[in-house]
């Protein structure tokens, strides 16, 4: 575990060069600080002290090598062990954990790939526990008594759901349902039109399913919709 780090993400992207993946052993990069860490659309942010940041790279079956279904797959495993807890988690597609409509943890998911095939998965995830959290935010230990809201203990309870994650992965419509139970909210607005478009489901690569009267439109992440007309 490293004391402070500009970014695990960056980190674990070292670490691969320097020393190339060969598979199946994961590899983790852990920090306790983040001082640039990285999210979704290349937002930088800073991780203080208290919280779980951690980067993974993960040996991740063929048969499920949607980006969607990765980030899914995390998320439904986080959301199983944090209910284990009775803590009421959402998730927000594609990649949030909430607590009511306040963000508790964050997933980053990516794919590579070598030569036309699924080499590995690449995974972040950033989980609030006792560190300090903007407006906005929640912490475990905000909803959780203090002797079960430990940094040391979610890192590895973290690390124990990425594993099984990757045995989500390999029942890919079971995984959909169950995300699908737990979704945050039941209408979006298109970023670019502010259009309310209500969403039906997920597709079976984790896409967002929308209608809005006869038009249906999919996005495999936020903003990037694909509209299938009437």
């Amino acid at each position: 575990m490293l004391p402070v780090c500009a970014s695990t993400e960056t980190e674990l992207t070292q670490w691969l060069q320097h020393r190339p993946w060969q598979g199946p052993q994961p590899r983790a990069v852990i920090a306790r600080h983040q001082i640039r860490a990285q999210g979704q659309w290349g937002r930088v942010w800073q991780a203080p002290a208290g919280g779980v940041w951690i980067s993974a790279a993960l040996p991740w079956p063929s048969t499920a090598a949607a980006p969607g279904l990765l980030g899914l797959a995390v998320a439904l495993s986080l959301a199983e062990r944090l209910e284990s807890e009775g803590v009421p988690i959402r998730i927000k597609w594609p990649n949030d954990l909430l607590i009511g409509d306040r963000k508790l943890a964050g997933v980053l998911p990516r794919m590579v790939h070598c030569g036309g095939h699924l080499r590995l998965a690449r995974i972040g995830v950033g989980l609030n526990v006792m560190n300090p959290v903007p407006v906005g935010a929640v912490a475990l230990r905000q909803v959780l008594a203090g002797g079960r809201c430990r940094p040391q203990v979610w890192t590895t309870e973290v690390l124990r759901c990425l594993e099984r994650a990757c045995g989500f992965a390999l029942a890919p419509q079971a995984l959909v349902r169950a995300v699908e139970a737990r979704l945050w909210q039941r209408q979006v607005r298109d970023p670019a039109t502010g259009e309310p478009w209500r969403i039906t489901g997920l597709g079976a690569d984790g896409a967002l399913q929308l209608q809005q009267g006869t038009r249906t439109m999919s996005w495999t992440r936020w903003a990037d919709a694909r509209d299938q007309g009437l």
